[in-house]
């Protein structure tokens, strides 16, 4: 399958938007580690801005960002892949259970659902476009990077692809360790023009060799691809094509234009 990125967004520890990012990615600026906060979600009403959690908050700013030079946000498809979803939320509820009275709050109710982020994003988009929200444990991203070409090459239109995690609360974290909050978006065309790069997937049904992804220190949010495409992408100007490897795919990222 074949697409092309059009824009492009990033919010993370040191990593406060793309253009101030880019040219850390490209590795021809330093970057230092800094703490992520959760972005103001300008694009929602103040009642919703209100009810977001950090979560919604970070998908939200990754989505609002990629899309800023589109013409009609509320005409594209989405995709929205997170490992964890809001373990905040989850986490709060169980808590919640676990007094005597048992009263979960409806506002955590409400966000705890798995397209909690791409329900607001739709409502403060004003969009009734297709959405899918998508989880995969490790493979979080690479099923939402999948699942949105496969729309591109279906469809022939532009769809906007959002990965995103937070950390877990205590005693969740112990079990599913994230260290820091990340979030990302695409979007992706079916065609060339205004493209960044050009995507070339291959679903390859098996696991990825055990030594491609470069091992951390830091404990990656799973929605994140550890060898991630915005890396790639910011070295195409040096050299040719280059592949990526995850779980479930191989890509090729070419130069485009």
């Amino acid at each position: 399958m074949k697409a092309f990125v059009t824009a492009a967004s990033v919010f993370g520890p040191g990593l406060p938007g793309w253009a101030a990012s880019e040219p850390m990615l490209a590795g021809t600026a330093p970057w230092t580690m800094a703490e992520a906060l959760p972005p103001v979600p300008a694009i929602l009403a103040a009642g919703d801005r209100r009810r977001a959690g950090a979560t919604v908050r970070f998908a939200l700013a990754a989505a609002t960002e990629a899309t800023a030079a589109e013409p009609d946000r509320a005409a594209l498809e989405t995709f929205f892949a997170s490992g964890n979803g809001d373990g905040a939320v989850v986490g709060g509820i169980l808590d919640a259970l676990q007094d005597p009275d048992g009263a979960v709050s409806p506002t955590l109710f409400h966000n705890s659902v798995h397209n909690a982020a791409a329900g607001y994003w739709h409502i403060a988009a004003g969009s009734t476009m297709p959405s899918l929200s998508l989880g995969g444990h490790d493979g979080a991203f690479a099923a939402g990077l999948l699942a949105a070409m496969g729309a591109v090459a279906t469809r022939g239109r532009p769809v906007l692809l959002v990965a995103y995690d937070t950390p877990l609360p205590a005693p969740l974290d112990a079990v599913r360790p994230t260290d820091f909050p990340f979030a990302a978006g695409l979007v992706l065309a079916p065609g060339a023009q205004g493209a960044w790069a050009g995507l070339d997937l291959r679903y390859v049904a098996e696991p990825a060799p055990a030594d491609s992804p470069p091992r951390v220190s830091m404990r990656w949010p799973p929605a994140i691809p550890r060898r991630a495409p915005c890396r790639c992408c910011g070295r195409w100007r040096r050299g040719g094509p280059r592949w990526c490897d995850c779980r479930c795919w191989r890509m090729r990222i070419s130069r485009s234009g």
